[in-house]
């Protein structure tokens, strides 16, 4: 068997072949040097100054999103980083920022930036942060599994920043995240502050050029259990980018919808953390509907989403085709089985319920996968958030392997596969701490 190291991690990569290699039982072999903690940005850092009257506040906007939040660097937005951070953040400043206009490279563990150069030609107003990986972070420790995991953190970040630009009230976000490109992954604009658009009288802002309106709801999902379902839609269709798109380029995707509750607080952005196991009892009903349809709207329609709950009526629901309320469409507990799948994590079996993403085929294309992890990595961490608003305990779950939910339950196999998942309890340990 050929093994790769974290450096060839780092090399281009055939995606297909490494998520089918992720997907399969083989173990990682023994951890790896990891290298740095975060990206090595040329030049000297500096600090982020406070935002005048009028500028868009990246100090506080990279704090509530990118940056670490305790001394060793555990506490950060990507679930599966450990204390490192494999995912770096390029950020093409433009007018009306806290920053002078230019290129920048953000370290997350210092909270400060490197100066990388001016602006790229065509700058918009605002922070546009272009989010790539460095893989042998994340491989030096799962090995092969990397990769999928690499995806979902960035899909997490592009979320973080998302939230921390609602949370202080600035202009809305824009994220791309149609996995055509490799670097950057994802790009999310922010804008800077200005004049709010008005709306027509009795009408709505028109979308502007290559603006791709919100899905209206979650997207198709089997009928019944035993039988084939859908494929996996093609996802949302934004206007083609070239693969070395730079930062600068934003084609808009689908909106992002809110969280309810409205937008989240700064105190509310720094106190989320991944809850440590056991996470026990079964969430109310009103709960888990809340936080699956947050789920669902985030995802834009690129993955099929349910929750497995266990007793007293165990199963798998999902949303009802009205959207207001669950439903049941497979019988039995399907925790023991995602505990096996989900890299042998015993724990899950006995979680009070597991909100999954589900799709990406094993015949599925470098973009698609792409965006599918990217997707769902963006979409749990909304759900995350809508899971702690309403008092449960979440952790997100992101290895899977040979987790053929669809052949599970009948369908044909290799067609709908576990992409990501969020546990979820109403039990309350002591939040995770660092070493």
């Amino acid at each position: 068997m050929e093994h790769r190291s974290p450096e060839d991690e780092d090399r281009p990569v055939d995606l297909a072949a490494a998520l089918a290699r992720a997907r399969s039982p083989e173990r990682p072999g023994p951890d790896a040097p990891a290298g740095g903690a975060v990206r090595s940005w040329p030049g000297p850092p500096h600090p982020i100054p406070e935002a005048g009257p009028g500028s868009l506040d990246l100090h506080t906007l990279l704090r509530l999103s990118l940056a670490a939040s305790d001394g060793s660097g555990r506490l950060r937005p990507t679930p599966s980083a450990g204390a490192l951070h494999p995912v770096d953040s390029e950020l093409a400043v433009g007018e009306g920022c806290s920053l002078p206009p230019g290129r920048y490279g953000y370290d997350p563990l210092r909270h400060q930036v490197h100066h990388l150069g001016g602006p790229p030609h065509g700058t918009p107003p605002g922070l546009t942060a272009g989010l790539s990986v460095t893989a042998r972070r994340t491989a030096s420790h799962y090995g092969h599994r990397a990769w999928p995991l690499l995806l979902l953190d960035t899909g997490h970040a592009a979320a973080a920043l998302v939230l921390a630009a609602r949370a202080p009230g600035s202009g809305e976000p824009r994220v791309r995240l149609d996995g055509r490109t490799e670097h950057p992954l994802v790009t999310v604009h922010i804008p800077a502050p200005g004049p709010a658009r008005i709306p027509p009288p009795g009408g709505h802002i028109r979308p502007s050029a290559g603006h791709v309106p919100p899905p209206a709801g979650p997207g198709p999902v089997r009928r019944t259990a035993g039988t084939p379902g859908p494929q996996a839609p093609d996802g949302v269709h934004v206007p083609r980018t070239p693969e070395d798109a730079r930062v600068r380029q934003v084609p808009e995707d689908a909106r992002v919808p809110q969280v309810p509750g409205g937008p989240p607080t700064a105190a509310e952005l720094l106190a989320r953390r991944s809850s440590p196991p056991p996470l026990p009892g079964t969430p109310p009903r009103d709960a888990l509907h809340a936080v699956l349809t947050t789920a669902a709207r985030a995802g834009g329609g690129e993955l099929r989403w349910c929750a497995a709950v266990g007793p007293p009526e165990p199963g798998l629901v999902e949303p009802a085709g009205d959207g207001t309320a669950l439903r049941r469409y497979a019988a039995g507990d399907a925790r023991p089985a995602l505990a096996a799948w989900a890299a042998g994590q015993a724990w899950l079996a006995d979680a009070g319920a597991v909100l999954l993403a589900h799709g990406c085929p094993a015949d599925a294309g470098a973009p698609h996968i792409r965006r599918a992890h990217l997707r769902a990595g963006f979409a749990v961490h909304l759900a995350h958030i809508a899971a702690r608003r309403h008092g449960l305990a979440a952790r997100p779950v992101g290895s899977w392997q040979q987790a053929d939910l669809g052949a599970a339950l009948g369908a044909a196999p290799g067609r709908d596969w576990v992409v990501h998942a969020l546990a979820l309890g109403t039990h309350h340990a002591d939040e995770e701490k660092p070493p």
